[in-house]
């Protein structure tokens, strides 16, 4: 497959638009299809992206959940750089880590380079 820029799919500006509204699942239902057809490190990021927003919408409802899909995010996300393909990784990972501490009392950002 040949590099794309993950943050001009159609894809991404709609799980942009989705997450900023806080309807975390369906930023999961966004992204799936492109996740499937990537490879290598942008898939990577796109299934850690799916499982950061799964983790949001779990917590809701059952915070083991949300901290359960977290690590699993982690795993993904291991070894992708700080800053990636527009985003700023390390960024989004505390963003959700902080708003899974605080019980979603304010959604996080989804930080950009």
């Amino acid at each position: 497959m040949r590099e794309i820029d993950l943050l001009r799919t159609p894809e991404y500006l709609e799980a942009l638009n989705l997450w900023n509204q806080g309807l975390f699942w369906e930023v999961h239902e966004a992204l799936e299809p492109l996740w499937i057809r990537l490879a290598g490190p942008d898939r990577a990021l796109t299934h850690g992206i799916i499982l950061l927003a799964a983790a949001l919408h779990k917590a809701k409802s059952s915070s083991t959940g949300g901290w359960r899909n977290f690590d699993k995010a982690l795993k993904h996300l291991d070894g992708i750089p700080a800053n990636y393909q527009g985003i700023r990784v390390k960024a989004l990972v505390e963003e959700v880590r902080l708003a899974l501490e605080r019980e979603l009392q304010s959604l996080p950002d989804f930080p950009l380079l």
